[in-house]
């Protein structure tokens, strides 16, 4: 079972997380792109590890690829932003990962809409 601490600590990566990603490293490299989600965060027990949830929605999938690409490969950029920002002796390892409710579910708009564009054509 998780802590106190540890459920504290992960709805605040949550929001730090997002904010590095938004306003530092957009501006490190142009490879972020599209809107960018972090939906949630989990750290570990033992506060040594944290699993990053991220929804990435590009004009499409190969941005999305690329951006999502891009935050892996500057964990330990936004690792470092992260101990500026919480003043913590340690700060996890993050493990980034894909989460594509976001995209499923506008994926399911888009056919519902069409859906409905094609009933009104039919009438």
């Amino acid at each position: 079972m998780k802590s106190l601490r540890a459920e504290r600590l992960s709805a605040e990566y949550q929001k730090a997380v997002y904010e590095v990603i938004s306003m530092k490293l957009k501006y490190k490299t142009d490879r972020i792109r599209g809107i960018v989600s972090i939906t949630k965060a989990d750290v570990s027990p033992d506060l040594k590890n944290a699993k990053i949830y991220v929804s990435v929605l590009g004009k499409d999938a190969q941005e999305a690829d690329a951006t999502f690409a891009a935050i892996c490969e500057h964990a330990g950029f936004i690792r470092y932003e992260l101990a500026h920002m919480m003043q913590m002796r340690t700060v996890p390892e993050l493990h980034f990962l894909r989460d594509d409710t976001m995209e499923y579910g506008d994926k399911i708009d888009r056919i519902i809409k069409e859906i409905h564009k094609d009933e009104g054509q039919n009438n």
